[in-house]
């Protein structure tokens, strides 16, 4: 049924191109100050570190969550609570957000693009769930994030 619905979905549209997106919100960040050069190299050099640390504390932060729905899930269905599956799907785009970071881990060592492009993946993943929690702490951050990712961008080959 949902494989149907997403066909029917897709099927006369034209496909999003992903380099118009990132290109589009390159030049939306382009346009606030830049970092200093020397910020810019300084976190160039920390970010593989910061992106495996925050993964692997976000992979065991979405395990430990998911510990935690399934020990309230009966007091939720029991108590009619409704928005509970909301939880659930931050907590899993937390876990893919997270392994995303961690994967990226040793193409961002190596200076390389790809490691780049998973960070803003992650990013853009941890925004789309902190707006389905509508949790505004969380996409201020994420915010902040994506004008950091792409004031390092041009040291990524």
């Amino acid at each position: 049924m949902l494989v149907f619905w997403l066909i029917t979905l897709f099927r006369d549209r034209e496909v999003i191109n992903i380099d118009s997106i990132i290109k589009s919100l390159e030049d939306i960040f382009k346009k606030l100050p830049p970092l200093p050069a020397n910020a810019v190299a300084t976190l160039f050099k920390i970010t593989p570190w910061l992106a495996i640390i925050f993964g692997i504390l976000g992979l065991i932060g979405a395990l430990a969550a998911f510990g935690i729905f399934t020990v309230f899930a009966p007091f939720a269905i029991v108590g009619r609570y409704s928005n509970y599956g909301l939880g659930l799907i931050s907590t899993i785009g937390l876990a893919v957000s997270s392994l995303m970071m961690i994967v990226a881990f040793p193409s961002l060592k190596a200076g390389k693009m790809a490691g780049w492009n998973l960070l803003f993946w992650s990013e853009i993943i941890s925004i789309g769930s902190s707006l389905l929690s509508i949790s505004v702490g969380t996409i201020l951050g994420a915010v902040i994030g994506l004008y950091i990712l792409f004031q390092i961008k041009p040291k990524y080959k």
